[in-house]
């Protein structure tokens, strides 16, 4: 048997209603319309579906199982249609993102989950740059909005976006117990825990550190801030790291580092002529930015 996906769509409605008029109107049919249309159901399965009365209708058991059974295949048709608009909701080219590692640790997949949810028809294409290297794809036009460093010169538009200073996290109630702030000196002479040496921040601080600044002893090296996070909460090391990577309710001691270098920003950079898409994202990393850690 072939059923009409309007016919059960009616027919539920007349179920729900407790009458043909009530059905009729819910599907903006005539009344004489819909009782064709219910005959013509009844027909085709072969039994009465209905119990005609002077104040409405009411389901025969065979009604009733083709009340429930109609149901469950339209809301099966609504879940078909929604998984196949899926791909084709996508009408323009993704948005290419660039951040540095700091940022990919919170900040923007907080504004990513925020953005992808309320803008179904915007993809993301996201890549983890060192700022010097997201400033030259944005610049070249081969990416729409960046994440950078406030310590790089464009001539693109950028805007303030987070505090994102450097700090030293240790084993709450271990050495940087009661510090206000500690130089990075007296820092490398404990045992330290870090990132891997091609992470973008580690190469950042070399940089900034030069040839004269003392040799740290690292205990281990890992590649992400969630695991060097937790490794200097675990009293393996202390460890340099983003003040907005480490959540203000973990268990564990923060001490500004009083280097000048340890003082940055991020800013959003924008590709030039960025459409709307990129601005829409911007409104998403700032909103993120606000939430606390």
């Amino acid at each position: 048997m072939r059923y009409d996906l309007d016919d059960l769509r009616l027919f539920t409605n007349v179920a729900a209603e407790g009458s043909i008029t009530g059905g009729a109107r819910m599907m903006h049919l005539s009344l004489p319309s819909a009782s064709a249309r219910v005959r013509a159901l009844e027909a085709q399965a072969g039994v009465p579906l209905l119990v005609r009365e002077r104040r409405g209708v009411r389901l025969t058991p065979a009604g009733a199982t083709l009340a429930r059974h109609a149901r469950d295949v339209l809301a099966q048709t609504i879940r078909l249609d929604s998984a196949v608009a899926s791909y084709a909701v996508a009408r323009t080219a993704p948005i290419r993102l660039v951040a540095g590692g700091s940022a990919m640790h919170q900040l923007v997949p907080l504004a990513l989950a925020t953005f992808l949810r309320d803008h179904p028809e915007y993809d993301v294409n996201v890549a983890e740059r060192r700022t010097v290297r997201s400033v030259r794809l944005l610049a070249a036009g081969e990416a729409d909005l960046g994440v950078i460093l406030d310590d790089e010169p464009t001539q693109l538009r950028t805007e303030p976006l987070a505090d994102d200073s450097l700090v030293v996290i240790g084993q709450a109630g271990g050495i940087l117990s009661g510090r206000a702030s500690i130089a990075y000196a007296e820092v490398a002479e404990h045992p330290l825990v870090g990132l891997d040496r091609h992470s973008p921040l580690s190469q950042w601080m070399d940089e900034r550190l030069g040839r004269h600044a003392p040799a740290p002893r690292y205990r281990t090296l890992v590649p992400t801030l969630h695991a060097l996070i937790t490794l200097a909460t675990a009293g393996a090391g202390l460890a340099v790291v983003p003040r907005r990577a480490v959540y203000s309710n973990a268990d564990v001691d923060i001490c500004p580092l009083q280097d000048a270098w340890s003082t940055r920003e991020h800013l959003l950079c924008y590709a030039t002529d960025a459409p709307e898409s990129v601005h829409l994202l911007a409104e998403h990393l700032h909103l993120a930015a606000s939430v606390p850690t």
